[in-house]
């Protein structure tokens, strides 16, 4: 539970050496005044003055869905609910063992890439709970790893069959840590709203947070998010309410956006946006001009709300790609959401960070004296070349041990005046 690294690079550019004694920060002290001596040699490392952070949180994952992209076929028409239709097929025939592997190998992955922390959907609508039982034994299996949050989710819709509301209620008193729900999939306006109170009522009577997928649609028309927000201000549990997604808000009207944003930020309700998958699964219903279909990021970060990153899907129907890398996640957002300006990238290694460590709740974040002993080390100088390269994680520590180690890949560029090697940083 002790280890050193030193001359790192923090995010505000200051040369550190770091000090975990008993798996929490002991000391942080300029770059060379710490006591490598002290420690064994098995428990250092020399980051050469390559960026350290926290380490990463993934606030939205369906580890339940994972690594079944083409399975029972692709999702080539690219659209939310042709990837619910392949899901549907799939998951008639789930197996614990099956959800549990792919689970486990999508962890490894994150785990590689410095995430400590995930929160991760499980399918309430699927009748037997297969999915929950195995994500909920996997909470324990990779806590070496992770610590792993599970939402209730009912992807179907709670009013759209009579027994969907038992499940999920089911799914509570099973541990789960949360709960969820899907207005905008419900068959109607009043079910939803419905759909959004009855998830609310049970994360009171259960004591737990509540994550809802909401407005995951083009649909300037589809105005759940309010719903939520106005809920958790009278029930006073906005700091442990999530909206996920709410794409809709891209299409809403300005006049009602800023209103609507005015009520997250009094609420206190958090937002998490998923990059890669909005930026392939809205829009599909446009023709010329298409929108990008993403949340408001830069309007709510002026009005003071929490703002998340997920990457939502590795490899299932509604994406086919992804690593579970949350810099590829980040990478897509500042693109798409215009966040590609030079003072941008303070703002999204915050949101990389302390947001989604507060979405997830996470206590004694960050790396300052007294707070756990976890920390990443990037194979880059900096935030900015970080994210442009989406360097690899040359270490990943978790409460003092290693979690998870790369050797950087070598380029070399071979001239005729002879070869020198390559390393993509400016």
């Amino acid at each position: 539970m002790d280890y050193i690294v030193t001359d790192a690079t923090t995010l505000d550019g200051d040369r550190v050496d770091i000090e975990i004694r008993g798996g929490e920060i002991d000391r942080i002290l300029p770059a060379g005044a710490g006591d490598p001596d002290a420690f064994d040699r098995s428990r250092q490392h020399d980051a050469g003055g390559r960026l350290v952070t926290p380490p990463l949180t993934e606030p939205h994952l369906h580890l339940d869905a994972t690594l079944t992209a083409g399975d029972p076929r692709w999702n080539d028409p690219g659209t939310l609910a042709e990837g619910i239709r392949i899901w549907a097929e799939y998951k008639e025939s789930l197996e614990k063992e099956d959800v549990k592997a792919r689970a486990t190998q999508a962890v490894e992955w994150l785990a590689a890439h410095g995430i400590t922390r995930v929160r991760t959907h499980a399918d309430t609508t699927e009748e037997t709970l297969t999915g929950v039982e195995a994500l909920l034994e996997l909470r324990e299996e990779v806590s070496d790893l992770v610590d792993l949050q599970v939402v209730a989710f009912p992807q179907d819709g709670i009013f759209t069959r009579s027994h969907h509301e038992d499940l999920l209620q089911e799914a509570v008193e099973m541990g789960c840590d949360l709960v969820g729900g899907i207005p905008h999939n419900e068959h109607t306006r009043e079910d939803g709203v419905s759909s959004v109170e009855t998830a609310m009522d049970l994360a009171e009577r259960y004591d737990r947070p509540a994550d809802l997928h909401i407005d995951e649609t083009d649909d300037p028309g589809s105005r759940f998010t309010e719903v939520l927000a106005s809920e958790a201000l009278k029930r006073g549990l906005g700091d442990r309410v999530t909206a996920s997604h709410t794409t809709a808000m891209h299409s809403y009207p300005n006049a009602y956006a800023d209103k609507l944003i005015s009520l997250l930020a009094e609420s206190g309700v958090s937002v998490v946006t998923n990059p890669p998958d909005n930026s392939v699964l809205q829009g599909r219903y446009d023709d010329y001009p298409r929108r990008r279909g993403h949340t408001r990021i830069d309007e709510l970060h002026d009005a003071g709300v929490t703002v998340g990153i997920g990457h939502d899907s590795v490899m299932d129907p509604w994406y086919h790609y992804g690593v579970g890398d949350q810099l590829d996640a980040a990478f897509v957002l500042l693109h798409y959401a215009h966040m590609n300006g030079r003072g941008d990238v303070g703002t999204l290694w915050r949101m990389l960070t302390e947001a989604n460590a507060a979405v997830f709740g996470a206590d004694d974040y960050g790396l300052d004296e007294g707070n756990e002993g976890s920390l990443v080390v990037y194979d880059s100088p900096d935030p900015f070349n970080a994210l442009r390269t989406r360097a690899a994680r040359t270490v990943v520590v978790r409460e003092g041990r290693v979690v998870a180690e790369t050797e950087p890949g070598e380029t070399v560029i071979r001239r005729s005046e002879g070869s020198r090697r390559v390393d993509f940083h400016r």
